[in-house]
């Protein structure tokens, strides 16, 4: 598989992932990272604009899951369990391993599927190796802590890049 750090797509936050968008491109699957993705790591609970977003994907018959990283299950497994979604934990992003868990638990294909991130060594890399569709957000909140950014820095080439290939399209 490929080895690219350039996501597919840029987007601002998780809800310009539309379900039009999706199903233009015949994605079944939408695979979420949580932390910085879909809600700051400080909130436990998701919002009513995030349970709205995520009703308006499932109504629309797309599947969205959590793909995490996160060592300790606690709080992915309140943050699903309050949405009703699914999630693979430990997933080692960005091995394949968890991408394809997820896919085979859903039943899907990789070009049935979509991964949202805010990381590119994590999210981006771990899609691109597993033929999947690249998509990647700002982190709500922006990015905490000296190391997320410097890392942040690092990753704006590549967004770059990303953001000039969608405006040639």
């Amino acid at each position: 598989m490929p080895f690219s750090l350039i996501p597919d797509r840029m987007l601002r936050r998780y809800s310009d992932v539309t379900p039009e968008l999706l199903q233009g491109r015949k994605i079944r699957l939408l695979l979420c990272d949580l932390d910085y993705t879909l809600a700051p790591r400080s909130v436990s609970e998701p919002d009513e604009e995030l349970k709205k977003w995520l009703e308006g994907l499932r109504s629309r018959g797309i599947t969205v899951m959590i793909l995490s990283n996160n060592r300790s299950p606690a709080r992915v497994e309140r943050f699903c369990g309050s949405l009703g979604i699914r999630y693979v934990g430990h997933a080692g992003k960005p091995s394949r391993r968890g991408y394809q868990e997820a896919m085979a638990l859903a039943g899907v294909s990789p070009a049935q599927t979509a991964m949202l991130g805010d990381k590119l060594l994590t999210d981006v890399l771990g899609a691109r190796r597993s033929g999947v569709w690249a998509l990647m957000v700002e982190p709500i909140g922006g990015p905490v802590g000296a190391w997320n950014h410097v890392l942040h820095l690092l990753q704006r080439p590549f967004k770059a890049i990303a953001k000039r290939r969608e405006r040639k399209k």
